[in-house]
């Protein structure tokens, strides 16, 4: 079983590992299509670093599937 990384990565960090732009990610993350911030404080969002890598291996497996 694999740990999950608790890493909290930042949004250039997101865009640069997704390849999506800002508007793209905030609009699935409004859709509920992409995971959800974390507040780490008032002004500050993250995202779970694990749970990124999860969300781009279901877009590969889902690829693979079809």
């Amino acid at each position: 079983m694999q740990e999950l990384s608790t890493r909290i990565i930042r949004l250039p960090e997101a865009i640069k590992k997704t390849g999506l732009s800002r508007s793209t990610i905030y609009t699935l993350v409004k859709r509920g299509d992409f995971p959800k911030q974390i507040t780490l404080t008032p002004r500050t969002m993250g995202f779970l670093e694990s749970e990124v890598d999860q969300w781009l291996a279901d877009r590969v497996s889902a690829r693979t599937t079809q």
